[in-house]
């Protein structure tokens, strides 16, 4: 595998398996070697539908790199990821290294709950925790990219958030011919701020 094509997508119990399953899907259609991190084994998501992770959040060390964590969704994934202390570990030792950290629904609080965002940041998420990103320059498209985070905004914009994945770690050559490939009709895949 190669390294600088890895990407975590961490997912707890809880987590929005609609959004979780997308984004896996479509980043490895890009060919990009998507590693699943859970919390448990077996990771029961919010409707029910159960995903066996790749590997356990606390087998991930330092030696570990990505060049991007992706965040599902799902209030209690999300609540389930901030109560265990890898997820803050793992995501303090990417941004060290600068990587990319993409969070989609109510995952941006997520961040925001660990102090990782600039404060001059432009962020979205779902209309359910904008109350806890009030600091932040929140606006209401479907996919924000600040830097090296992307946010967006629930199950609705799954597709074009992880479209949106694909372009920036491969390029929008790729990002067309899957967005062809799978029907999906919309010129509108977030320009980079």
């Amino acid at each position: 595998m190669e390294s600088m094509n890895h990407v975590l997508v961490m997912i707890a119990h809880g987590s929005e398996e609609m959004e979780a399953v997308t984004i896996i899907d479509i980043l490895r259609r890009a060919g990009l070697s998507v590693i699943v991190g859970g919390d448990n084994e077996i990771v029961t998501c919010s409707r029910g539908i159960r995903i066996i992770p790749d590997m356990q959040l606390e087998q991930i060390s330092e030696n570990d790199t990505f060049e991007m964590i992706v965040i599902p969704g799902g209030n209690d994934g999300v609540l389930n990821l901030i109560s265990d202390p890898n997820t803050e570990r793992i995501l303090n030792m990417h941004l060290d290294r600068n990587g990319f950290i993409a969070a989609i629904c109510a995952a941006p609080s997520l961040l925001a709950e660990f102090n990782l965002l600039p404060d001059d940041i432009a962020l979205t998420s779902h209309p359910s925790v904008k109350h806890l990103l009030n600091e932040y320059t929140y606006l209401e498209e479907s996919v924000v990219i600040d830097r090296n985070f992307i946010t967006s905004r629930g199950a609705g914009t799954a597709i074009e958030f992880s479209l949106s994945l694909v372009e920036i770690l491969v390029d929008s050559e790729k990002t067309e011919r899957i967005a062809k490939d799978i029907l999906f009709n919309n010129n509108s895949i977030a320009p980079q701020l």
